[in-house]
């Protein structure tokens, strides 16, 4: 009997993951498959973890990892996908914005011979502002990354074997983990879903998260933002040999009469600083990633496991 892993992330998760637990269970009635339910949990800070204890006391189907601090939202899921031991693995978040009657759609795709199935937001009930904003990204980084990115996809889907496998020899303590999967293969099936508000809790993505996501997969697939500076820099620097080269010839001309004045030294400083900063800004985000690998830390630290 083939073997299906379902992982779930979890941070302060108390108000859906027994909920999640469940309907999982019953969706994996509906198949022939034997299956693992993993949950890895970020070192909640509510109720989640004795929630979850509880339940592997009673369902040895269910596994659970429990990080020793929490490792944000990028490294702990991939982290637990690569603990999988089925011939496919589900990612499911614990939030029911993805219905879980997803796994099934999952599953028959994956029978018709897919390695790659990803869940694709068809529409929102969440806020239209960051709907929009996403929106917005997934086009933008689309257009510039060097592999063709799934828009509206938040990473949530069914993997084969095959894929896990290739995942567990990439190196990466930090991976943006669509990025990674484009990489891999262009043969993704997109599933649609309505994505809906979260049942319980709250939500953990803020500006920062969302902002942190986005510039990784800028920074992890594009070369652009790089030429682009490279671009600004000789474009501004012609410009400024330009002004130079004016200048001095009108001294030389109007030794006598000529004034720089105030104003077009204000403006020239405050145009060049505030471009050199942010250049030097965007070149720090992908020096932060280079020293991020070359640290070589583990994407997480486990602090305990159970029924594995």
């Amino acid at each position: 009997m083939k073997k299906i892993s379902i992982v779930t992330p979890t941070f302060n998760e108390e108000d859906n993951i027994e909920k999640l637990s469940k309907c999982i269970s019953d969706e994996m009635e509906k198949h022939n498959y034997d299956y693992e339910h993993i949950i890895i949990d970020n070192s909640s800070e509510d109720k989640t973890i004795p929630i979850i204890k509880k339940i592997a006391e009673k369902d040895k189907k269910v596994k659970i990892i429990i990080n020793a601090r929490n490792f944000g939202h990028v490294r702990s899921p991939f982290h637990g996908i690569l603990q999988s031991s089925g011939d496919a693995t589900i990612l499911l978040n614990s939030d029911f914005q993805e219905p879980p009657e997803l796994i099934s759609d999952y599953i028959k795709e994956w029978e018709k011979g897919f390695k790659i199935v990803l869940g694709q937001r068809s529409a929102s009930d969440t806020n239209p502002m960051t709907d929009l904003g996403r929106s917005f990204f997934y086009k933008f980084i689309k257009k510039i990354s060097e592999v063709p990115l799934m828009e509206r996809t938040s990473g949530t889907g069914l993997f084969d074997k095959e894929i896990i496998n290739q995942l567990k020899k990439i190196s990466d303590p930090y991976p943006y983990f669509r990025g990674l999967l484009s990489e891999i293969s262009s043969d993704i099936k997109l599933v649609k879903f309505h994505q809906s508000k979260r049942k319980g809790g709250k939500t953990k993505n803020n500006f920062y998260t969302l902002y942190d996501t986005a510039v990784l997969g800028i920074i992890k697939h594009s070369k652009v933002p790089l030429r682009l500076i490279t671009f600004i820099g000789f474009f501004a620097s012609i410009v400024s040999i330009l002004i130079a080269i004016t200048f001095l010839f009108y001294k030389l001309l109007f030794w006598e009469s000529f004034e720089v004045g105030i104003a077009p030294l204000i403006i020239g400083l405050f145009s060049v600083a505030s471009i050199q900063i942010f250049l030097l800004g965007f070149i720090g985000e992908y020096v932060m990633q280079i020293l991020t690998h070359s640290r070589n830390l583990p994407l997480v630290v486990e602090k305990e496991r159970i029924n594995f």
